[in-house]
């Protein structure tokens, strides 16, 4: 009985041990990510082609400022690098949570903004505000401000978010296959649209507008960081109250249902979240694809499917990664510039190709 008693107990502790052993791991982890995400913010700020040094820069913003830099650096670090490099890591961030977000409400790690045309949506939104924002737009532009773009690329990433979902979802149950072609058909409509504004558009328009086609942080101001921050930011704030929603989502919307999850609030909820991430980081930056798609992937493999410690390992990875991207983009070609989108999707699509195969059992690593 004694021995009974005893293996009865050791099954019980057996997986809170194990849980715990992947909880102080996942802890682990996110403050590896902080550090890693704090190296990375300063390479940013040192690289380029100023003098500056990552000693100047780093003397200048916590010994004050007669000491580190030069007048001119200081106004590169300052004026150019330092919004390009915190625009950067909030963009880098928003693409990866709305990721983490996409597949947890839809239980498939193949969902993504970029592929289900959310990000489609959003540059729909932005590219509207450049080109009919002086003529049709003009009482929204003179309404809202700075803040028409973000707005524009939100309502856009919204609208085709929630179109999608209602396509995808029949009786309470979500179709990922539906969700997947569907998604490739509404974001083939918002291209269309899409490409006849850039029809219409003037020649200086036409210059703004390769910034959306491509992807780039070559524009990074404080007056964006202003515009885009709060939406992303307010996204974030969101997110942690989803977590334990989308894991009891992970054993279906019924099981959910009976552990006390609002299903219902849940899914408008992430939908906000993502639309809100998504759309804002769009307006700033173009379409960058494939981080919302790599990054929770991979910390999935690495800590676990647990969104208490996978939104925000993915929002330090996220932001991490983008930084290196746009670090890359500055140096590759140098002095020139490469579009960060260039430098995404040579990296991400053959790991969405990894990925499809894998799944497919065509692979085992």
């Amino acid at each position: 009985m004694a021995i009974e008693r005893s293996t009865a107990a050791s099954a019980f502790v057996a997986p809170r041990r194990a849980e715990g052993d992947r909880s102080g791991r996942a802890r682990v982890a996110i403050a590896g990510l902080a550090v890693l995400l704090a190296i990375t913010g300063f390479l940013s700020l040192a690289a380029g082609a100023s003098d500056a040094s990552i000693l100047g820069i780093l003397g200048n913003l916590f010994g004050g400022s007669e000491t580190g830099l030069s007048h001119r650096d200081a106004i590169i670090i300052y004026d150019i690098r330092l919004p390009r490099m915190l625009l950067g890591a909030l963009v880098g961030a928003a693409l990866a949570v709305s990721g983490a977000l996409m597949q947890g409400l839809f239980r498939n790690p193949l969902a993504d903004p970029a592929i289900v045309g959310v990000s489609a949506g959003a540059s729909l939104g932005a590219v509207s505000v450049i080109v009919l924002g002086a003529t049709v737009l003009a009482p929204a532009t003179a309404l809202f401000g700075i803040f028409t773009l973000p707005l524009a690329a939100f309502a856009g990433a919204l609208a085709v978010t929630l179109v999608l979902y209602r396509i995808s979802t029949r009786r309470g149950q979500t179709s990922v296959a539906t969700m997947l072609l569907a998604g490739i058909a509404v974001g083939a409509m918002a291209m269309a649209f899409t490409g006849f504004l850039i029809f219409v558009a003037d020649d200086r328009q036409l210059r703004e507008l390769t910034f959306w086609t491509l992807g780039s942080l070559a524009g990074s101001t404080w007056t964006k960081l202003w515009a885009a921050g709060p939406i992303i930011l307010a996204a974030f704030a969101l997110s942690p109250f989803l977590a334990r929603g989308l894991n009891a989502l992970a054993l279906g919307e019924a099981a959910a249902g009976h552990l006390g999850i609002a299903v219902e609030r849940l899914k408008s909820g992430a939908i906000l979240a993502v639309a809100a991430a998504a759309g804002a980081s769009v307006a700033v930056s173009g379409g960058i694809g494939f981080v919302g798609i790599i990054v929770p992937h991979l910390l999935r493999l690495a800590i676990g499917p647990d969104h208490r410690y996978l939104l925000p390992a993915s929002a330090l990875l996220g932001a991490s990664l983008l930084l290196v991207a746009d670090a890359a983009s500055r140096t590759i070609v140098a002095p020139a510039e490469l579009p960060i989108g260039i430098v995404t999707a040579a990296v991400g699509a053959p790991f969405f190709l990894w990925l499809l195969l894998r799944k497919r059992g065509l692979l085992d690593m």
